[in-house]
């Protein structure tokens, strides 16, 4: 069973590998000094929640990050979890399944009704594990995009 916890600045060295394999599964290239940079910011401008699973050797194999936002209609915070990731090695361990229970946890300490996400159309595993937590494919609104 992984063990889930917030991120440290400890961390940030196995972040940094783990979100360098997050982008290059969305096809980005390898980076690592852009995703430590990155890491560095988040840890430094404390503008995102950011948890950690550990196998049961204590490394760390995957994280979530969790970006907080508002809602305009709801008249209430809004968090966005704009990441998921487990290392290949973890994963059918259950290593994504705390990391997703865990986010919802921390939102509700926080008071936050609502978490959205989203994820590739193709992406079939995350959609059953989303699906298998209680979350619902949003019907009612269409997702746009613009590169300025």
């Amino acid at each position: 069973m992984s063990r889930v916890r917030a991120a440290v600045l400890n961390d940030l060295e196995a972040l940094t590998h783990l979100l360098d394999e997050y982008r290059q599964f969305y096809q980005q290239p390898s980076d690592l000094e852009a995703a430590r940079h990155f890491l560095s910011q988040r840890f430094g401008l404390g503008d995102a929640f950011l948890l950690v699973s550990e196998n049961a050797q204590g490394e760390v194999d995957g994280f979530v990050q969790l970006y907080p936002g508002l809602s305009t209609v709801g008249l209430n915070a809004r968090w966005t979890l704009n990441d998921l990731y487990v290392s290949p090695a973890s994963r059918g361990t259950g290593a994504g399944r705390a990391l997703m229970e865990s986010a919802a946890q921390l939102a509700r300490e926080h008071g936050v009704p609502r978490l959205a996400l989203m994820t590739q159309v193709g992406n079939a595993r995350a959609q059953g594990l989303y699906e298998s937590l209680g979350w619902q494919r949003n019907h009612e609104f269409y997702s746009y995009l613009l590169n300025v």
